[in-house]
């Protein structure tokens, strides 16, 4: 990614923080930089556009810590399914469901998906509809992100009565074991 990627990545997450939002992920691909955000509360378009003036403005000072060769910043929300790539990642995501590709060799089955009961520095633990159980190290993924659950969502919605009342949708939560009971 930038040539510095751990001191491009604590620049980032000090410019975030100085904005009040929460670094989430940096990814470049195919000349995008993706800089994913979040903050307690949700985000707007006008909290985006700060983060986004900020850390162009970073990118702009600091060329060094910029990555190499032509790129577009996109500054966004991690969205209701989560990409996961760092163990903290996964330590917030205990108690969602997540679907997982691993890489080509890796023991097992090359996608799975269920909920993730634990994490930790070494990997985590998902447990399948059908109940088994399966540890994988992060070293075996090749992708996981968090699974939404649009139809108990909608479920949850039209028991609350909001959907009648005002015609639009709740805020969309993950599943997880409460969705699922």
């Amino acid at each position: 990614m930038a040539r510095g990627t751990e001191e491009f990545e604590r620049a980032v997450a000090a410019v975030c923080d100085g904005v009040g939002v929460e670094l989430v992920d940096i990814e470049l691909r195919h000349g995008v930089l993706q800089v994913t955000i979040e903050r307690d509360g949700g985000l707007d378009l006008e909290c985006v556009a700060e983060a986004s003036r900020a850390v162009s403005d970073l990118l702009d000072a600091n060329e060094q810590l910029a990555p190499e060769g032509h790129y577009e910043l996109e500054v966004s929300s991690p969205g209701v399914e989560r990409r996961l790539r760092r163990p903290a990642q996964y330590r917030s995501a205990v108690g969602s469901v997540v679907s997982v590709r691993t890489v080509a060799g890796a023991p097992g089955d090359r996608r799975a998906e269920g909920l993730l009961t634990e994490a930790d520095d070494e990997g985590f633990t998902l447990v399948t509809d059908d109940g088994v159980s399966r540890r994988l190290r992060f070293d075996d993924v090749d992708r996981a992100h968090t699974v939404f659950d649009w139809k108990a969502a909608l479920k949850a919605d039209r028991e609350s009565g909001s959907a009648a009342q005002d015609g639009e949708l709740a805020a969309p939560t993950m599943r997880n074991e409460e969705a699922r009971a």
